[in-house]
């Protein structure tokens, strides 16, 4: 293996980083979410995405001012170790990488699932574990050619993707009755409706990971973040409005967008919304085959993990080592019928990740001999309390799982840094 000798080139516009938060925030939930909340709230459901936004926002918000002053690769993890130190620094990355290597292997079961509408033959589970293992293995090789290619990639799924549900949105606010209501229903159960809500936007963060890549970061990153957040929400809300007008109760849970499309073009809009649901899925994936590895590099090069994670391919301009070992590790996941156990953890570690970066902000602006803007410490509170009270609603199991990741992190934390120290002492 060469040894490192370059750093990633700035080769990703703004465009190519709105697709990091748009392929974040655009998942499989976009699916299941319209009969999910109208048979919660009614013809509500669509200002409940509005709420999830509003709610997430502070969040928003801290992360677009402290990419304003780092531009290098690890997002939240270089937020915190600038200011708690190396070992919060580690955890808020350990945390995060292991809930995305525990979601990339979940998330790919749901995409070759959806895909057996085309292909029943991946109802074998020989046939669908070895489609779950060739696009992991697919997303690693494209990260692994270059930046360019991937977020070429990116772009084309992200297209196939939403196209469809742009179709049924237009067809079926143009035809039927939107039923664009603003009737404030009896909620029994608020609090898990706003919970859901805030679950869908997360991974709006995704474009601060690869900072070291981008063009003008500092401005790229929030602005991209601002405008993905407010896109994604109306996209949302009209979604939602285009399954209230087309057919609401012609059928629940992950096939809502299917029976709908059933409703105003037969089995070729079935066809159609199963498609986009696994190319949705599917760019989530790649998405987070792209930043996830930049969090590794970016650990490798403040010191928390050992240096061969900061290598770069002299012909391709990755980070090799680092999108290698998260492919690897996805497979050997996807493998293990026990990951779901994890999966139920990953929601509150990025949780931890988020407090670490929403407490960051007002520690390093009272390092600095400027005047901070005057809405970064209520934003940064906002975001905290925000944080903190999603997290009291977790259950025991995810706590638990919490606990578990937080020691192995621990362990690794510390055999890394006695071997930097033993590679730093005197002979």
């Amino acid at each position: 293996m060469e040894e490192k000798t370059a750093t990633l080139p700035r080769t990703v516009g703004f465009w190519g980083t709105a697709l990091f938060p748009v392929n974040g925030m655009i998942g499989s939930g976009i699916f299941a979410m319209p009969a999910i909340l109208v048979a919660a709230v009614g013809n509500f459901a669509p200002w409940m995405m509005l709420l999830g936004a509003l709610l997430i926002l502070p969040l928003a918000w801290v992360f677009a001012a402290l990419a304003m002053r780092f531009d290098g690769h690890g997002g939240p993890i270089l937020y915190a170790n600038a200011a708690f130190g190396k070992f919060f620094g580690f955890q808020s990355g350990w945390m995060r990488y292991a809930s995305a290597v525990v979601a990339v292997a979940a998330n790919t079961h749901v995409a070759i699932a959806y895909l057996t509408v085309l292909f029943p033959v991946l109802e074998d589970p020989f046939l669908g574990s070895a489609a779950v293992i060739a696009f992991i293995a697919f997303v690693t090789i494209i990260n692994l050619v270059g930046m360019r290619a991937s977020v070429g990639t990116l772009g084309m799924m992200t297209v196939v993707k939403l196209l469809p549900l742009a179709v049924l949105v237009i067809w079926g606010l143009a035809t039927r009755d939107p039923a664009v209501g603003f009737s404030v229903p009896e909620f029994t159960d608020f609090e898990s409706v706003v919970l859901l809500t805030f679950y869908a936007y997360m991974a709006f963060e995704n474009g601060n990971f690869p900072a070291g890549e981008l063009k003008n970061p500092r401005r790229t990153i929030p602005l991209a973040l601002m405008t993905t957040l407010a896109a994604v929400a109306l996209f949302y809300m009209l979604v939602i409005w285009a399954y209230l007008a087309i057919a609401p109760d012609a059928g629940g849970g992950d096939s809502a967008l299917a029976a709908a499309a059933n409703e105003v073009a037969g089995q070729a809009g079935v066809i159609a919304i199963s498609v986009a649901a696994s190319f949705s899925i599917a760019a989530n994936t790649l998405s987070g085959g792209i930043v996830v590895p930049r969090m590794t590099y970016g650990m490798a090069e403040q010191g928390t993990l050992p240096a061969m994670f900061a290598h770069v391919s002299r012909r391709f301009q990755t980070p090799d080592v680092s999108v290698l070992f998260y492919g690897c590790a996805a497979i050997l996941f996807s493998l293990w019928g026990g990951f779901a156990a994890l999966a139920v953890a990953s929601t509150l570690s990025r949780l931890v990740m988020y407090l670490l970066s929403a407490l960051a902000l007002p520690v390093l602006e009272r390092r600095d001999a400027e005047k901070a803007p005057w809405w970064h410490m209520p934003a940064a509170a906002l975001a905290a309390v925000a944080t903190i009270w999603v997290s009291t609603h977790a259950t025991a199991e995810a706590y638990q799982m919490l606990g578990l990741i937080f020691v192995v992190g621990c362990g690794l934390y510390f055999v890394a840094a006695r071997q930097e120290t033993s590679d730093t002492s005197p002979a």
